[in-house]
């Protein structure tokens, strides 16, 4: 990618940079960030909230992106998603003082680059719908496909990108490296090369040939985490760094920069997140044996974690999620038994992270606030005695309508003021 940003292109970066700012320093934004820390120390008087934009930014930023160059443009749109959340729709999402970048790495499972096939959206561009193509067809057969997985780093191709940024807005706003947390998600990594019906044949048909790639997949991951800590590409994780899921890192457990410049870090200093949506076809024996143990091997390397995505967790919470010993935050998902695991999280530190369903905020056109307002409710109720975090994902339109996903978040805000009892 071509990274010189024309002029016209640098005074639209620097006049949205001077906008981030203004936001960042607004005091609501600060006392949020407070709020946020008092959350993820389990002291937080009330639920946060997050509306996650990018399943549906296609109706928000096209509009307003003016940049020219393909560079620039992807400036141009990280900075929009620093703000916006806070500027449309007055949700928890903070906006950082800076402008943070991730290094460039990668992590490819079995040196097997996943073959996915798009959908085209009637205008010659790949649409949301997709297909990944089966490499792994039968396990014991193509077992020797399965190399050591590759992973690197390219320091080099990340600080050319800071450099063109900083030039642009660095006088405006730093440019901060940062990390996002370690996120290890082994049974969608293998659904990608085999499918989910491979997947799951082969535990039947090859139960130890299975496991024994499984605990390969947790030994490759062990090993590119090494090679981070060995980079010092592990960076703390104790603020605006995204945890997986929709939510934020926000936390003084952990370590911060003033320990880093002291100390190369290590993975137990920093936060992680792990999912196995894949897996609720199996048995939660199932889970136990041929998925837990190379998800509990991983997620004992890091200092905090979260779990879950869209999978119910309440099958394998009293077998195997509860003795993850690290764990902060767990997604109570739409398909979840919400009330069993309130009554399993009820005076725990482990925050109960309710992903209300998508359909009402993404499938009418007209919000049913009195749907909405029964079901998060239902959800308060449940949750009595946690501490609870509200995050709306998987929302893919709102029906280009700004004000009804704002509302959306006004009606939830309104329901824990009148309904949530800690």
């Amino acid at each position: 990618m071509e990274l010189n940003i024309s002029a016209q292109d640098r005074a639209i970066l620097r006049e949205l940079a001077k906008k981030q700012l203004e936001y960042a320093n607004r005091e609501e934004n600060r006392q949020k960030i407070k709020s946020w820390y008092a959350h993820n120390a389990c002291r937080g008087e009330k639920p946060m909230i997050h509306l996650e934009m990018w399943t549906f930014s296609q109706e928000i930023l096209p509009q307003r992106m003016r940049c020219q160059g393909e560079f620039a443009r992807s400036v141009e749109g990280k900075l929009y998603v620093n703000f916006l959340n806070q500027e449309l729709f007055a949700d928890d999402r903070v906006t950082p003082d800076c402008y943070p970048m991730n290094y460039d790495t990668w992590f490819e499972l079995f040196d097997i680059r996943p073959d996915v096939a798009h959908t085209d959206d009637g205008k010659g561009k790949e649409s949301l719908g997709h297909q990944f193509k089966s490499i792994l067809e039968d396990l014991e057969e193509d077992y020797p496909k399965l190399k050591p997985s590759s992973f690197g780093a390219d320091v080099a191709s990340t600080m050319k990108k800071k450099e063109a940024v900083e030039e642009a807005i660095g006088d405006i706003l730093p440019v901060r490296l940062q990390m996002d947390c370690l996120y290890s998600v082994p049974t969608q990594m293998l659904v990608h090369i085999m499918s989910m019906e491979n997947m799951m044949f082969a535990m039947y048909d090859y139960p130890e040939l299975f496991g024994e790639m499984m605990d390969r997949i947790a030994n490759d991951t062990l090993s590119y985490y090494r090679m981070l800590e060995e980079k010092r590409l592990i960076l703390p994780t104790t603020s605006f760094e995204g945890v997986g899921q929709g939510t934020w890192a926000f936390t003084e457990e952990l370590p911060g920069w003033e320990e880093w410049e002291k100390r190369p870090f290590t993975t137990k200093d920093v936060w992680g997140f792990m999912d196995s949506q894949e897996t609720v076809g199996i048995s939660p024996d199932m889970y136990e044996e041929f998925i837990f143990p190379c998800y509990q091997k991983i997620s004992e390397q890091y200092g905090m974690l979260s779990y879950g995505c869209c999978e119910p967790v309440d099958p394998i919470w009293d077998r195997c999620v509860s003795k993850l010993k690290n764990l902060r935050k767990v997604s109570i998902s739409p398909w979840c038994n919400e009330e069993f695991m309130g009554e399993r999280l009820r005076g725990s530190n482990i925050i109960y992270h309710r992903k209300p369903s998508p359909n009402l905020l993404g499938v009418d056109r007209v919000l049913d606030e009195d749907a909405l307002r029964s079901h998060i409710r239902k959800s308060l109720e449940a949750a009595k005695g946690c501490h609870m975090e509200i995050t709306q994902r998987d929302v893919y339109t709102i029906h280009n309508d700004v004000d009804k996903a704002k509302r959306y978040v006004a009606i939830i805000r309104e329901e824990i003021e009148n309904h949530w009892k800690a």
